[in-house]
């Protein structure tokens, strides 16, 4: 079996990968603990369930795809993963003391690429994580969003639409990678000033993505139907007593009329100004 075969439909696959480096792979079994995880792993979260799948099926038949490594440039005598977490934490899991290994030389970027690629094979990537892998590449690596598409083997508008999640608030992203709301259903949300008040929503009544969009199209339009245009003759009122007093104030007149005048003071200055003036002129 090649340990390096790429899956169908990805631009580039670990075996292309592969044939960039400067060296041929050696291949070799190590002690698990002399193993450390890639400091550009993208993925934070693994799935429990599948996690135990793979733990089991180790335990029974061991590593068959052996995991991808480099030296480690922080740690002495420790390799590196490029490719294959869920492989080494499924062994530790199964208490395995030794793992195949295939050991290539390369650089910080090949080993983002390596990851990155390897993550996004799988359908159960993150789209918070995967938005993160692409943002990296651009940052440190330079890419453009044309060059890290045409490297994933995904459209430019996918990689635009999971870039968008990264301007998400904190608190939206964080219910996304505990897959409370889908990707669809956050691409619904991107922009909306009150987006994490609207995904609690979303998840409160299990709306679906379509539910969703008719959600946000109701509320956008009640919004626009709620401005009222404010009566010239109040406005230039307000206006005139903000000029004299140095306070912002608001006047509220109803159709019969009746209504009130509201002095908006920030400090007890502005508030002891304002009640000089009034003093002063009445």
């Amino acid at each position: 079996m090649n340990p390096f075969k790429s899956k169908k439909g990805l631009g580039r696959g670990l075996s292309s990968l592969i044939g960039d480096t400067d060296s041929k792979p050696l291949k070799n079994k190590v002690s698990i603990s002399s193993i450390i995880r890639n400091k550009f792993q993208p993925r934070k979260n693994f799935d429990k369930q599948k996690m135990e799948e793979l733990t089991s099926s180790i335990r029974e038949r061991g590593i068959i795809q052996p995991i991808i490594v480099r030296k480690s440039t922080d740690e002495i005598d420790k390799f590196e993963i490029i490719a294959g977490e869920r492989r080494w934490q499924a062994a530790q899991n199964a208490g395995l003391h030794e793992v195949p290994i295939v050991e290539i030389e390369v650089d910080n970027l090949k080993s983002l690429e390596f990851a990155i690629v390897e993550n996004v094979q799988r359908t159960d990537l993150n789209p918070i994580e995967e938005a993160k892998g692409y943002k990296r590449l651009i940052d440190e690596f330079n890419y453009d969003q044309d060059k890290v598409s045409k490297f994933i083997g995904k459209s430019r508008t996918h990689v635009a639409n999971c870039l968008r999640l990264l301007s998400l608030p904190h608190e939206v992203t964080l219910l996304i990678e505990d897959n409370k709301i889908s990707q669809g259903h956050a691409k619904v949300l991107v922009g909306l000033e009150n987006a994490h008040f609207l995904a609690k929503k979303i998840i409160e009544k299990k709306l679906s993505v379509r539910q969703a969009e008719n959600l946000v199209r109701v509320l956008k339009s009640y919004k626009g139907k709620g401005k009222i245009t404010k009566n010239p003759n109040l406005a230039s009122l307000e206006s005139g007593i903000e000029e004299k007093t140095g306070i912002k104030v608001f006047i509220r007149n109803k159709k019969n009329n009746t209504g009130n005048v509201t002095f908006e003071y920030k400090d007890l200055d502005q508030l002891n100004r304002l009640i000089m003036v009034i003093k002063a002129n009445y």
